[in-house]
């Protein structure tokens, strides 16, 4: 699958200068309260709001350009990026400014291909991005563009998940319809028709899911399965012993919800899981053992597609290996990014876990 290779940030939020940052498969990001790990997971979701032509109603929900921008327009006049994908992709960069409107347009914008072909594709001062307007013409030029098609980055496929919500309003929780299957949505709204696909066309990864459920919730069972196919279905599970009393999503703890959503995530068919995949905090509400098969199913996706997450949680850290790592503090009013390794960490790690040694403030990251 593709991946990014290198990340060049500048100017957005509380993230100054990011330059040429280089990502693994797996990626976690620890650091204190305010470090800007969230910030640098906000800058997915904005990528995410301009493939979707939604940059300016992101802009203003966010508060303006001055809550985008480092320190606002007085001191940072532009936010800029560069993504550097694996393999023969195209690297993706584009350049915001401010106007007086409160607005963030595109004053550059564009693909650079690998042999220095260079595709820009924006006119100064469009309001929202281009890209899919080029992936479209591209694909529709039939099969003799289909390797420039391949070529193009896949913006759209990079994916922010937050399972947070588990009120009893969360659309988890809700009917939804059973053809609204293709593909496992943000926040999981649509995971009951997802499970019940992945029954019918990819048992041996419903399996596994199920099976890594039972791991944290030995009461549970399996899922609800009606034979009559409806048009609408919600997310039902049996407990164990009782074959005859389905239960509804509302009765199951939240950490346990948000640990079938996880595993769903992690555990589905490598077809279907998009290439880059960013998680904000996916231990909120587990279990310690829980947390230790999350750490397990990290590492396996990790095999499959790219993963940033960003968390607090000492035990899943425990769990990592140092280069998995990015330490994130704040200086001088902005977040700096360093990968661990283990060469730097030494004899530390003949002693101590990754965890402990964050408690201890070895690794930084923490309240200065």
């Amino acid at each position: 699958m593709p991946a990014i290779s290198k990340l060049t940030i500048a100017g957005y939020k509380s993230i100054r200068e990011l330059r040429e940052f280089e990502l693994r498969d797996l990626n976690v990001l620890i650091g204190a309260n305010g470090s800007g790990k969230s910030n640098f997971i906000g800058f997915f979701r904005m990528l995410a709001e301009m493939y979707g032509q939604r940059l300016q109603l992101h802009v203003a929900k966010q508060g303006g350009p001055d809550v985008l921008l480092h320190y606002g327009r007085r001191t940072t006049s532009h936010v800029s990026a560069r993504l550097e994908f694996s393999g023969e992709i195209g690297d993706y960069f584009f350049l915001l400014e401010s106007t007086l409107e409160n607005r963030l347009i595109f004053a550059q914008e564009g693909v650079q291909l690998a042999g220095a072909q260079r595709l820009p594709f924006v006119d100064n001062g469009a309001l929202e991005s281009a890209l899919p307007s080029l992936r479209e013409n591209v694909e529709s030029r039939g099969s003799e563009f289909l390797d420039l098609a391949e070529k193009l980055p896949p913006i759209d496929r990079i994916r922010v998940y937050h399972f947070h919500d588990t009120s009893d309003t969360a659309k988890v929780k809700q009917v939804c319809a059973t053809n609204d299957n293709l593909r496992l949505k943000s926040d999981a709204s649509n995971l009951a028709p997802f499970l019940r696909m992945l029954r019918e066309q990819h048992e041996g990864h419903y399996q596994a899911i199920v099976d890594s459920i039972r791991l944290v919730a030995p009461f549970f069972d399996n899922f609800v399965y009606r034979e009559d196919n409806p048009a609408n279905v919600e997310l039902e599970w049996l407990e164990q012993g009782d074959p005859d009393t389905p239960f509804k999503a509302h009765v199951l703890s939240d950490g346990t919800l948000r640990f079938i959503c996880l595993a769903t995530l992690l555990l589905q068919p490598v077809e279907l899981m998009p290439p880059i995949i960013l998680l904000d905090e996916p231990e909120l509400g587990l279990h310690p053992f829980a947390i230790n098969v999350l750490a397990d199913l990290l590492k396996l996706a990790a095999e499959q597609t790219q993963l940033i997450v960003a968390t607090q949680s000492v035990p899943l850290l425990s769990c990592l290996e140092p280069e998995d790592v990015i330490v994130v503090d704040r200086k001088d009013n902005a977040s700096t990014f360093r990968r661990l390794s283990e060469a730097e960490l030494g004899t530390w790690l003949d002693d101590y876990s990754l965890g402990e040694l964050w408690e201890m403030n070895v690794l930084g990251g923490r309240p200065a």
